[in-house]
């Protein structure tokens, strides 16, 4: 980035590289709706071949996504079992009600940031004559709200179990799956496995400027493309933003770069004026202000002033995240700047 600010708010914030606007530039196109759109066509090939999935459909966000998945996974008023800091139901503005009409229950899993197999058993609810019964298992990996935690594939695949076993379906948000496989070095399939659909985004640590993938057995996709349709992201020539897509999915390696620069910038400010700034597990930092006897948002606000940026989660919890348009030397002048303001 330039000297005139360093922006940590969040890894969706890049910038498409010129390999990016090449590809846009000189895509092959068509109707997607239509189902005549190559470069789409090639995109949702590959993608699901990522994952190890038999099929998979690009929706404009990661929400809509997220969204269409449950919308097809579940009957209206059943519940959802999810995670009580996850996106889906933190962030999504109601959506699991306001899309799919279902009830929530939540399971506070934690540090482990993904339910046990006991947590699963213990929320289900059978339906009967007066209960509609638990209809999904929605599971996060990286878990955002949890500081970037890469569950690691074998606790996602207890989730599941536990869940399959119920007779439950288990859609992951895996919004940054790809972290949580390179910070495991595992392929994002093994990470993948045990569920039944994945939500991946082109659009976070890949680079990409717009764009995200559900991915699952065809005959979920089929039903997926028409909730897609329902929700408004039929989309035309899409392949001008499904080409930049192709070339994120070449990123994934370079995560472990993010990666180092997040455990750096924490390394460098745990216990600084007071911070509290436990080790990440993959591009997420989280940190704790009320050490240091400031507010969240005092301290970002102090931040910015000297031009560095960052997102607020709570009264006393502020974020960085790194990305592909942050190098080496940009988080050490953000360390720099932070550790000033700190000590004023």
């Amino acid at each position: 980035m330039t000297d005139d600010g360093i922006d940590l708010r969040s890894d969706t914030v890049t910038r498409p590289d010129d390999r990016m606007r090449d590809a846009a530039r000189d895509a092959d196109v068509g109707d997607d709706v239509y189902r005549e759109d190559p470069s789409v066509n090639e995109l949702e090939r590959r993608a699901a071949e990522a994952v190890g999935m038999d099929d998979a459909l690009f929706v404009p966000t990661g929400t809509m996504g997220n969204q269409a998945a449950v919308r097809v996974h579940t009957e209206r008023g059943q519940e959802a079992l999810v995670e009580l800091e996850s996106h889906v139901y933190k962030w999504e503005l109601g959506g699991l009600a306001q899309h799919s009409a279902l009830q929530v229950r939540t399971i506070d899993a934690g540090e482990r940031a993904v339910p046990t197999p006991e947590g699963i058993r213990e929320g289900y609810v059978e339906g009967d004559a007066h209960r509609p019964g638990t209809g999904l298992v929605c599971l996060e990996n990286t878990h955002n709200s949890r500081g970037g935690v890469a569950v690691p594939p074998e606790r996602i695949d207890a989730a599941a179990e536990a869940a399959h076993d119920l007779g439950l379906p288990v859609h992951l948000d895996g919004a940054r799956v790809f972290n949580a496989a390179v910070a495991h070095d595992v392929p994002a399939e093994r990470v993948c496995r045990g569920v039944d659909t994945v939500m991946f985004c082109l659009s976070k640590g890949l680079g990409a400027p717009v764009g995200s993938m559900v991915a699952g057995p065809e005959e979920f996709v089929e039903e997926a493309r028409r909730v897609r349709k329902l929700l408004g992201g039929g989309m035309r020539q899409a392949g001008m933003i499904a080409a930049p897509g192709l070339v994120a999915l070449e990123n994934v390696e370079r995560l472990a770069d993010d990666h180092d620069d997040a455990a750096l910038l924490a390394r460098e400010l745990d216990g600084v004026g007071g911070l509290r700034v436990p080790d990440p597990d993959t591009n997420i930092v989280l940190l704790d202000t009320e050490p240091a006897g400031v507010t969240a948002g005092e301290f970002l606000d102090a931040c910015r002033s000297e031009g560095v940026l960052g997102t607020q989660f709570d009264e006393t919890t502020a974020r960085f995240c790194t990305h592909l348009d942050v190098d080496r030397e940009d988080v050490k002048r953000a360390t720099d700047r932070v550790v000033a303001v700190v000590g004023e």
